[in-house]
C-alpha cells in the first residue's frame, strides 16, 4: 500500500504511512511490524487482554491489546468502542493452531499492538454496522453511509464495479471506445417523462436531462467512431418501484456497418465474457432466441423466465359452446381463454389460495380466476371444481386431453381480451413459480427476444405510437407496410431478457431519412414537429448515414439479478426512495427566491 497519511493524524504527532490493507497479511509475513488503519468493527474484554476486529474495504484482521506488556495502551483501548477510526503499530505473530479463524484470510495471524491511536471516536450508532440485523430501509436511506459499512451492501458495491470492469474489458475487447455524451440536452418529449433544467442565460428555455444518449449515439454513428459505448447516468420522471429509479445506469453501445444478427452476435459474445470473468471462469450457455408473439403466447410476457416451464396454453376453442358465460362472452367479443396447469399440486391449494390468487390476477386488470383440480376418473366425474356444472363430459374430456392432465393436477383459467388475460395469467405464473420453487434461484437463463411490433395503438390519442423509440428501423421486408397495413409491421429490435427481466433492449436504426420521416408521419408527427424536435438528426442523416444499430444495457437491474438482490437500490451506492427523494441529503428541497430569480422562475402551487 501507498497510501499517506498526513498531518490529519494531528499536528506534532509522528507521521506514519498505512504499510498494508486488512484484508492481505498472513504467516508469510510473521515477525513483521506493520501500520494498520481501519474500523473497529468488534471489540473483546478478556481482562488481561482485549481483542480487536479491525476492519477496512480490503477485509479484517485481528489485533490483541496486552496492557501487560505494555501498560500505556490501556487507557486507549479501553476507551475505543465499535466503528472508532484507529491506527495501530504492531507486529504480525501467527496464531496457535487452534486459534485459527478460516473463515477470514487472515485468520492465521493477528498483530500483537506495540502503539495505538485513536483518530475519531464514533457516536452511537442509530443500527448495527458489525452485523446484518433487520433495520428499516428508511433508517438505512438515512444513514447510508454506515449501511455501506455493512459487510452484505459492501460487497454488492464492489461486485458491481467488478462487473463494470468486466463489460468495459469486454468492450473494448471488440474496439468500442468509451465516449461521453452531454447531460444537457434537448427536450424531446416522445418516451417517458422528462426531468428539466431551466437556463438562466436564456430566459423560458430549458434543457432536459437525457432519458438516454440515443440521439448523441446515432450522430456518432454518422461521425465515423463507428464502435461506442459508454456508462452513463440516464434520467427518467416516472414513478418508481423496487427495480426503477428516477436516475439509473446504462452501459449504453452502437456500432455501424451491421444488421440484426451481426449485433446479436457481438452483444451475446461480449455477455457471455463479462458475465463468466464476473464468476470467476463460469460456463455461460449460447443465448435461445424467441419471437416476441411466441412470448406473449405462451408466457403471457415479452420477458418470459424459461427457467420452468408451466406455460399458457390455448382452450378457446374448447370452451366456446360451454355454458359458462365468462368464457363465451370472453371468446365471442374477440377475447381468449387461457390454462395454466399446475402439475402435481391440486391438494397443495385450499380454496383459500386460490381466492388470494384471483386477488393477484385482478391487479392485472383480469376479472376472475376460474380452477378446476383434476381427479383419477374422466368426464365431468374427473372434475372438482365450481365451473364444472357448465361442461359436458366430451368438454371435459377434450380439455384434458389438451393440457395433458393428470390425476392431482390444477389447472387454472384465465378469460378476457388479449392483453389482460395474457398480462395476468403471466404475472402469475411468475407468482406461482416462486411461490413452488419451481427453479434454483441461482440459475441464469439468458434469451433473446426479437420480432416485436414497430408501433402500437394509443387507444386514448387514436393514433400510432412507437413500441421501442421512432427511431427503430423497420425490418427491411416490413418497409412497405408503412403506407397500407402499420400493424403488421415487425421492427429490428430486440431485449436480452435475463430470469424474467429485461436486462438490455435496442434495435437497428434508420439511417434513410426518407424511411424516418415515413415513420414520423405514420406517427402522426408533421414535418414541422418532427424538425422541432429532432432536426439535428434529420439534418446528420442526409450526410452520409452508415447503416447502425446498438443496444443499452440497464446495469443496475443486470447486477442487481448477477448478485442476488431483490432491489436495485441494493446495488446503488446513494439511491432514492419509492417517492423519489434521498433521505440522508433531503433532496428534492426548496430553493430560494433569489435562485428563482435568476431562473426568470415564479412558483405557484396548484391546488
Amino acid at each position: 500500500m501507498t497510501s499517506v497519511f498526513g498531518s490529519g493524524l494531528g499536528t506534532g504527532v509522528q507521521r506514519w504511512q498505512r504499510s498494508h490493507n486488512l484484508g492481505e497479511l498472513n504467516a508469510d509475513h510473521a515477525g513483521k511490524e506493520v501500520i494498520l488503519m481501519g474500523w473497529v468493527h468488534r471489540r473483546r474484554d478478556h481482562g488481561q487482554l482485549i481483542f480487536m476486529d479491525v476492519r477496512d474495504r480490503f477485509g479484517f484482521t485481528q489485533v490483541v491489546v496486552d496492557p501487560g506488556i505494555v501498560p500505556q495502551l490501556l487507557d486507549a483501548a479501553s476507551a475505543i468502542r465499535n466503528e472508532f477510526v484507529i491506527a495501530l503499530k504492531g507486529i504480525v505473530q501467527k496464531r496457535p493452531d487452534g486459534m485459527i479463524n478460516k473463515a477470514i484470510a487472515t485468520g492465521a495471524i493477528e498483530i500483537a499492538v506495540k502503539e495505538l491511536r485513536i483518530l475519531n471516536a464514533c457516536d452511537v450508532l442509530p443500527f448495527p454496522v458489525s452485523e446484518d440485523a433487520e433495520t428499516s430501509e428508511a433508517l438505512r436511506l438515512k444513514y447510508r453511509y454506515l449501511d455501506l459499512r455493512r459487510p452484505r451492501l459492501k460487497d454488492n458495491i464492489l461486485k458491481r464495479i467488478k462487473f463494470v470492469k468486466s463489460m468495459r474489458r469486454a468492450l473494448e475487447g471488440q474496439g468500442f471506445l468509451d465516449i461521453e455524451t452531454p447531460f444537457l440536452y434537448k427536450s424531446t418529449p416522445e418516451g417517458a417523462r422528462e426531468f428539466l433544467v431551466p437556463s438562466r442565460i436564456h430566459p423560458s428555455h430549458f434543457y432536459a436531462l437525457p432519458q438516454s444518449p440515443q440521439l448523441f449515439k446515432q450522430v456518432l454513428m454518422v461521425s465515423g467512431f463507428d464502435r461506442y459505448y459508454q456508462v452513463v447516468k440516464c434520467f427518467r420522471d416516472e414513478d418508481l418501484r423496487a427495480d426503477r429509479q428516477p436516475e439509473f445506469t446504462q452501459v449504453d453501445c452502437e456500432m455501424s456497418f451491421v444488421d440484426e444478427e451481426a449485433v446479436l452476435a457481438t452483444f451475446e459474445a461480449i455477455t457471455r465474457q463479462a458475465v463468466s470473468e464476473f464468476f470467476d471462469g463460469r460456463e455461460i450457455p449460447a443465448f435461445p432466441r424467441m419471437s416476441y408473439d411466441d412470448a406473449m403466447e405462451h408466457y403471457g410476457v415479452d420477458k418470459p423466465d424459461t427457467r420452468f416451464e408451466l406455460k399458457l396454453q390455448d382452450v378457446s376453442d374448447l370452451v366456446a359452446a360451454s355454458g359458462f358465460k365468462v368464457f363465451a362472452e370472453a371468446i365471442s367479443t374477440g377475447g381468449i381463454v387461457n390454462a395454466l396447469v399446475v402439475k402435481g399440486q391440486a391438494e397443495a391449494f385450499s380454496r383459500k389460495d386460490i381466492d388470494e390468487l384471483t386477488d393477484f390476477v385482478r391487479q392485472y386488470g383480469a376479472k376472475g380466476l376460474a380452477w378446476a383440480k383434476k381427479g383419477a376418473g374422466s368426464g365431468l366425474a374427473g372434475w372438482q371444481s365450481p365451473v364444472a356444472k357448465f361442461f359436458s363430459d366430451e368438454t371435459v374430456d377434450a380439455i384434458d386431453k389438451k393440457l395433458n392432465l393428470q390425476a392431482g393436477d390444477l389447472v387454472l383459467f384465465g378469460a378476457g381480451g388479449y392483453d389482460v388475460t395474457k398480462a395476468s395469467l403471466g404475472a402469475l405464473r411468475n407468482q406461482l413459480g416462486a411461490r413452488l420453487k419451481l427453479y434454483e434461484p441461482s440459475q441464469l437463463n439468458f434469451l433473446w427476444i426479437q420480432g416485436f411490433p414497430l408501433l402500437e395503438r394509443d387507444a386514448g390519442a387514436n393514433r400510432w405510437i412507437a413500441k421501442h423509440h421512432p427511431f427503430t428501423s423497420p425490418r427491411p421486408q416490413d418497409i412497405g407496410l408503412l403506407d397500407s397495413d402499420p400493424a403488421a409491421i415487425k421492427a429490428s429490435a430486440y431485449d436480452l431478457v435475463l430470469n424474467g427481466n429485461e436486462v438490455a433492449g435496442g434495435s437497428i436504426r434508420i439511417h434513410d431519412p426518407e424511411v424516418q420521416k415515413k415513420v414520423f408521419a405514420t406517427l402522426g408527427l408533421s414535418d414541422e414537429d418532427a424538425q422541432a424536435k429532432f432536426g439535428f438528426l434529420l439534418e446528420a442523416l442526409k450526410f452520409g448515414a452508415p447503416p447502425h444499430g446498438g443496444i443499452a444495457f440497464g446495469l443496475d437491474r443486470l447486477t442487481m439479478i448477477l448478485t442476488g438482490c431483490d432491489a436495485i437500490r441494493d446495488v446503488i451506492v446513494f439511491p432514492k426512495t419509492q417517492k423519489g427523494t434521498c433521505l440522508m441529503t433531503g433532496a428534492p428541497g426548496e430553493v430560494s427566491s433569489d435562485q428563482l430569480r435568476d431562473l426568470h422562475i415564479r412558483v405557484q402551487r396548484l391546488e
